[in-house]
């Protein structure tokens, strides 16, 4: 339980759901009562004004599509093409080397800009090599020429988190398996500790990360923040920050040679992007001691407060990728359970940094 919520979790689906008190004790009746007349008993002993009926309705509508098989496209295969390396990319970050061959200038964009810092030119002997490319209108990601993932093109981003996930497994010596999941979100942390900032698309967050790191912070993550199940500490990603064009006169000032950065287009959706490579943080982890839902507000006051995990879950959730494992689903929960929860609002770089300073402090010596 979290405040007056209750968070269950469906492991035929993998799903989460945030129901209130009231909710939660109407489902387990439900759940409990052998028969429809024992639940409309039960019902009319706590209210006879109900309608036991409809109740009934809705919680088994509720239960079905918490329990629905959302299909898979991971029954979708392929042969790998040699033919389609057009586009030979190869990378070291610290003592790790990989390489990746792209079949169009167009398909190279959906993984390189933001691992472009990582491109060496010596030539190295990579551990592994990925291609990407497309077939019969479907994105195909290899890893050592056998098939990890086929999506519909249009689902390309599945593409790049899959990748994400294949080259934070490589870079940190873990399998999939090992991971508690990777959450929609970026990661801060002063040394000691991490924070994970997540938001909507547009809210800033990627933004925030990029300005607390001009100011000192480590950048643990941006975008994708994988948590690892034995420590539910937050690992590294190397990957540089993402960043839209509404931020670029808010961070101009701050990051020398930001206009040097090159812009890169993928569509004209996201618009003009550019992605900021950080420094590499003291630790390959730390461990993660508040979620910080962030809101750029333009002239907005600074403030930082206490949010319910209903819109925390409901904004986490979604977007994130989660173990379907049990015993992973519990120390999520787990984790979740000790981890305060916070909405920030800002608009000024000062004001944020000094709010966020002080978050940090408060994890000082746990």
């Amino acid at each position: 339980m979290f405040g007056s919520y209750w968070v269950l979790w469906y492991k035929t689906s993998n799903s989460y759901s945030v129901v209130d008190d009231d909710f939660k004790h109407l489902l387990y009746d439900y759940l409990e009562c052998a028969s429809f007349d024992a639940f409309k008993s039960t019902i009319a002993r706590v209210d006879s004004s109900l309608d036991a009926d409809t109740i009934a309705k809705n919680l088994q509508s509720y239960l079905e599509q918490c329990n629905a098989d959302h299909g898979s496209d991971e029954l979708l295969s392929t042969d790998f093409i040699v033919s389609k390396r057009k586009i030979s990319k190869q990378y070291v970050f610290k003592d790790k080397a990989f390489q990746i061959h792209f079949d169009s200038d167009l398909v190279e964009k959906t993984i390189h800009p933001s691992i472009a810092h990582l491109e060496t030119e010596n030539n190295v002997s990579p551990s592994v090599i990925f291609d990407v490319y497309i077939e019969d209108d479907s994105l195909c990601l290899f890893k050592n020429e056998a098939l990890v993932r086929m999506v519909p093109k249009r689902n390309y981003h599945h593409i790049q988190g899959k990748f994400a996930m294949e080259l934070l497994s490589f870079i940190h010596n873990k399998d999939e398996s090992d991971w508690l999941g990777t959450f929609h979100g970026s990661t801060i942390s002063d040394g000691e500790n991490s924070v994970l900032c997540i938001g909507a698309s547009g809210k800033g967050k990627s933004t925030l990360c990029a300005l607390l790191s001009a100011k000192g912070f480590e950048l643990l993550a941006d975008d994708v923040s994988p948590m690892l199940a034995a420590d539910a500490h937050i690992y590294h990603n190397p990957s540089a920050i993402s960043l839209k064009k509404g931020a670029f006169n808010l961070l101009r000032p701050l990051v020398r040679g930001f206009d040097a950065l090159p812009d890169t287009v993928f569509n004209t959706t996201k618009g003009v992007i550019k992605y900021l490579p950080c420094k590499t943080p003291n630790k390959d982890h730390y461990p993660c001691r508040a979620i910080i839902m962030v809101n750029y507000s333009k002239d907005s006051d600074t403030t930082l407060e206490p949010v319910s995990i209903k819109e925390v879950l409901e904004t986490l959730i979604p977007e994130s990728w989660l173990s379907p494992s049990p015993l992973h689903a519990k120390t999520f929960l787990d984790w979740l359970s000790k981890t305060p929860v916070y909405q920030l609002t800002y608009s000024d770089t000062e004001g944020v940094t000094e709010e966020i300073t002080t978050c940090f402090n408060r994890f000082k010596n746990h």
